[in-house]
């Protein structure tokens, strides 16, 4: 497609198909899976539509070699909804001996019921990759002068200019990142968040798998998860929360639930704690991070604008988080790393830790901007470096500030932090 928006995934997947039968790319409705999946497939077969999966699920009982016979790769929409291909396609990779055969897309984790159908994991044919709504950088907001990539290598000076004012991100936080959103003019584009989290509530919840859940409960508990973003909320919390700003409670159990099936259809997307050798006997907090997966889903949760942010900038901190561990998921991902947050009983906390796998990492903390929050960032990250025990695990690759205003990316010269405006990274 002449218009296809280039993703960070891209490279990704086709090293993936080098190297294996099958790729399957999970994630978000709506965040460019198919358009992506469809620039490397030579075939396809679209699932999403019932005379298709109909037809095709048929096929698949009768002749699985004459329903998978497409030209490789060949690309299944939405293959969870005929959980039986699981299995077809890895007997067809197994028979072939060829890499790069199909490309599997899915916008939910099968059900239980539906795992039950499928006989094998997958192991050694398939590889996974989470594709999630685009960054700052695909969407084409960040300019990409700062490369996180060139952080971990190593760099001594840096002086870049940012263009993006606290009103553009006010507008990317409630726009987010889907892919039909970006090229819109602003009202539409902000609309598609709505429209996202109307069909999250309304539809997808029950399709996952079949429970019937109560919309208007699916919605309180995504207002409360969207109060609660960047913390270690708890599910006693969460149901505090719920009481006491929407008046009816609703029980731990189906709290619980409802939260699975919004991780099952890639709605919210916790981080896990980092866990780093460190000096002193300091507990650990391991309790994950409760983060959607994009920021826009949470404005939209709670039916703020980026003017309701810029009134209330507190606010607009959190939402701001949300966006940039979105956007640093992303590019970790393509430098075979994660991301992490770090929190002891002392109260220590930082909000980000990119964490590779050849073992290097990077500490980030993430503020709006202005001088007085770079300093209190500047100091949580040297303190947190001062615990790290580097006898025993390397010493921090670099140490940054992630920011959402800024006149210029830069390298502070009496600590070698660096100040980093959102409109500049990429990966």
């Amino acid at each position: 497609m002449s218009d296809y928006k280039h993703r960070v995934v891209d490279d990704l997947l086709q090293k993936k198909l080098q190297a294996k039968g099958a790729v399957l790319i999970e994630g978000p409705k709506w965040c460019g899976k198919t358009t992506t999946a469809e620039e490397f497939a030579h075939s396809k077969v679209m699932l999403a539509r019932a005379d298709v999966k109909d037809n095709f699920k048929n096929l698949l009982e009768i002749d699985a070699d004459v329903a998978l016979d497409g030209t490789p790769p060949m690309l299944i929409d939405e293959w969870q909804t005929v959980p039986k291909l699981w299995d077809a396609v890895r007997y067809t990779v197994d028979a072939r001996r060829k890499m790069g055969q199909f490309i599997l897309t899915g916008s939910a984790v099968p059900n239980k019921e539906a795992k039950n159908e499928i006989e094998h994991s997958g192991t050694g044919r398939f590889a996974w990759l989470t594709m999630r709504p685009m960054s700052l950088f695909e969407s084409g907001e960040s300019k990409g002068t700062v490369s996180l990539d060139e952080l971990f290598v190593g760099k001594d000076s840096l002086l870049e200019k940012n263009e993006l004012t606290l009103h553009d991100i006010a507008f990317l936080i409630c726009r987010g990142g889907w892919p039909m959103a970006v090229d819109l003019p602003e009202e539409a584009a902000l609309e598609q968040a709505f429209d996202y989290y109307d069909a999250v509530t309304q539809e997808d919840i029950v399709r996952v798998d079949g429970i019937k859940r109560v919309s208007d409960k699916v919605q309180r508990l995504m207002r409360a998860y969207a109060r609660n973003q960047g913390s270690q909320v708890s599910i006693a919390t969460l149901r505090d929360d719920l009481k006491y700003n929407d008046s009816t409670a609703i029980d731990d159990n189906t709290i619980r639930d409802y939260l699975d099936a919004l991780r099952k259809i890639f709605v919210v997307e916790d981080m896990p704690a980092w866990n780093p050798n460190i000096r002193s006997k300091t507990a650990i907090r391991t309790a994950d991070t409760r983060y959607f997966i994009d920021p826009s889903i949470a404005t939209a949760a709670l039916g703020i604008g980026p003017s309701d942010l810029i009134a209330d900038l507190n606010t607009m901190g959190f939402m701001f988080e949300t966006m940039c561990v979105r956007d640093l998921r992303v590019y970790a991902e393509a430098l075979n790393g994660k991301i992490y947050h770090y929190r002891d009983k002392t109260g220590l906390e930082c909000d980000a830790v990119v964490h590779l796998r050849n073992g290097q990492y990077g500490l980030i903390e993430i503020k709006l901007g202005g001088e007085s929050l770079i300093n209190a960032g500047v100091k949580t990250l040297n303190q947190l470096e001062n615990q790290i025990d580097t006898n025993r695990m390397k010493a921090p690759s670099f140490k940054m500030i992630l920011t959402a205003t800024g006149s210029h990316a830069y390298r502070r010269p009496d600590d070698g932090i660096f100040v980093v405006p959102i409109g500049c990274l990429r990966q």
